[in-house]
């Protein structure tokens, strides 16, 4: 099967956890918005009628008749078809529910920038930023990363990946998670690395598999920038990390 995968074409955003389990998966697949009158295409199939079951906003995969919306649902569908979920129904929920906390975790790195409103430029509400980015650095972050990396040293099959002894869709997830924070809060993610090694360790492991590898070479992988989820603005990098 080729999949279609329907997202914005000049970020990554919540579009580039599903890239990274499609290409991991060495899946056949075309970034509709990223081809001529791509954009156009994805968003009449957001308006059209014909779309039984039609998805509130990208990303979404056009998978044969299926079209399936939000990040994590995407997922878990892909995962079991492409071994990147565990085969046991307790190993597939878990996973899935670790994901659902990255949904979580990356609706409050949006909001380091974005902090009033996602309509208002950034500019139009540094200040607001300055003090949730501040927050999020001292209280959040530590939180969520404090509880993955928690999770990696339970894991019954050692600390490699987040389930079980082979890789998951959530660690996928993980990794981008990792670089793009690196991207946003260089200075705070630098002073965090001894408090976090098994997650810095698992942003290594999965950037020298083969093929993601490759896709980070490669032009189809957008670079981090200011449009998207993880951007970078050197005044709200001020504080430092520190394990939960």
């Amino acid at each position: 099967m080729r999949y279609e995968l329907y997202y914005w074409a000049s970020i990554q955003g919540r579009g580039e956890f599903v890239r990274l389990a499609l290409e991991e998966a060495g899946a056949s697949y075309v970034d509709v918005a990223r081809v001529a009158d791509g954009e156009a295409r994805m968003v009449a199939l957001l308006g059209s009628v014909a779309v039984r079951y039609p998805p509130f906003a990208p990303p979404f995969l056009k998978a044969g008749r299926l079209v399936i919306g939000q990040t994590a649902n995407i997922l878990q569908f892909l995962g079991p078809r492409h071994g990147l979920v565990p085969q046991d129904q307790a190993g597939q929920l878990w996973t899935n529910e670790l994901q659902l906390t990255i949904a979580d975790f990356v609706a409050e790195i949006h909001e380091t920038h974005h902090p009033v409103a996602a309509s208002l430029y950034y500019e139009d509400q540094k200040k607001e930023a300055r003090r949730r980015a501040a927050d999020f650095l001292k209280n959040r972050a530590p939180k969520f990363l404090g509880y993955f990396e928690r999770v990696l040293s339970r894991n019954a099959r050692g600390d490699r990946y987040l389930v079980g002894a082979k890789l998951s869709y959530a660690d996928l997830s993980m990794f981008q998670i990792m670089a793009g924070l690196s991207y946003a809060f260089p200075r705070a993610m630098a002073r965090s690395a001894r408090h976090y090694r098994r997650l810095f360790a698992l942003h290594g492991r999965v950037q020298e598999r083969p093929r993601i590898a490759a896709y980070l070479a490669s032009a189809r992988r957008i670079p981090f920038n200011n449009e998207g989820i993880f951007r970078h603005y050197p005044e709200l990098d001020v504080a430092e990390p520190q394990s939960s």
